[in-house]
């Protein structure tokens, strides 16, 4: 009985590949491989391009990525992000020094914020260490917001376009999305776990992340859909879908069966706020981040295909309701 055939990594030695280093995708080469020291998956020896040999390093099978186009937007998606943080910081750091500055001269602030300063500062003569450890406390407090864990989702430039358009033709002409929707959400991340599925190794962390993902996107959509999503024209709407959630038997029994790509793609954009509020580590928020920029991605292609082309126009009776309610 001949031997079982082994079976071979995914990436192979001189493969041209990207590699994460911290939260960079950089384009690098396979050097070696070996099975991974837990017996299940790979290892590899990375060089990455550009780089001295010192850098050389064996790293785990989930921070390599194929060199695709897609992988290589995200690798760019990733450098922009990362300066504009750098940038931010800069900006920062530079507001902090002029502040300081001003202060140590004794300059006032001519503004709202500089008058409550400067009464602020009055109190605490009068009142001793109270309204003093009470600003600490707040800057403490916002110290905290400014440190939770977030992401930051690049949104391509036509999906931006498409959502300003969104915006008008509701809150300027007041017209609605028709619903229900020919492409529902559900049906929009069910085709891309059909695209994405045959990317991932089955069994492998990268999948179930994958899918938690997903399945993390329908739960939001259906909470957040009436609470952050709608617009205020679209509420009488709303309450008509509602009532088909109802019903037993219907085909649409939630939001996410009902609504389509205008109302993800703000759901798409509202991610790093609600994220922020979650009890998330930053490993898995990178993780997330990561699986939230290729859906962005891939969701942008194909946006003619679930956009709808032409919203509806309400009759009069939906127009004296919503102008009312």
């Amino acid at each position: 009985m001949a031997p079982p055939k082994q079976q071979q990594p995914p990436f192979q030695k001189d493969e041209r590949v990207l590699c994460f280093h911290m939260e960079m995708l950089y384009e690098a080469k396979i050097l070696d491989t070996m099975p991974a020291e837990s017996g299940e998956g790979w290892q590899y020896k990375i060089h990455y391009k550009g780089w001295k040999s010192s850098w050389d390093d064996w790293v785990p099978q989930d921070r390599v990525r194929k060199f695709t186009d897609e992988n290589k937007d995200l690798a760019a998606q990733l450098l922009a992000q990362f300066k504009m943080l750098q940038s931010g910081k800069s900006a920062k750091q530079s507001a902090k020094k002029v502040t300081t500055s001003r202060a140590a001269n004794g300059s006032e602030l001519g503004s709202t914020r500089g008058s409550e300063e400067r009464t602020a500062g009055a109190t605490a003569t009068t009142t001793g260490r109270g309204p003093r450890r009470t600003r600490d406390y707040e800057m403490e407090q916002e110290d905290n917001f400014h440190n939770r864990p977030s992401i930051k989702v690049p949104v391509p430039d036509h999906l931006k376009a498409m959502l300003v358009d969104d915006w008008e033709n509701v809150t300027k002409n007041q017209q609605l999305v028709p619903l229900p929707h020919a492409h529902s959400v559900n049906e929009i991340l069910d085709d891309y776990l059909s695209h994405e599925r045959p990317h991932r190794e089955q069994g492998s962390a990268s999948l179930d992340i994958l899918e938690e993902t997903i399945s993390g996107l329908r739960e939001y959509f259906d909470k957040a859909l009436g609470r952050i999503l709608l617009y205020r024209f679209e509420r009488m709407q709303y309450h008509d879908m509602h009532k088909l959630w109802g019903q037993p038997d219907g085909q649409h029994k939630s939001a996410v069966d009902t609504y389509g790509a205008e109302h993800l793609s703000r759901l798409l954009v509202s991610l790093p706020e609600l994220i922020a509020q979650t009890n998330m580590d930053q490993q898995s928020v990178n993780r997330l981040r990561e699986e939230i920029m290729k859906f962005t991605n891939w969701f942008a292609r194909h946006v003619t295909r679930y956009f709808v082309s032409e919203y509806e126009n309400p009759g009069p009776a939906y127009l004296d309701l919503a102008r009312t309610n």
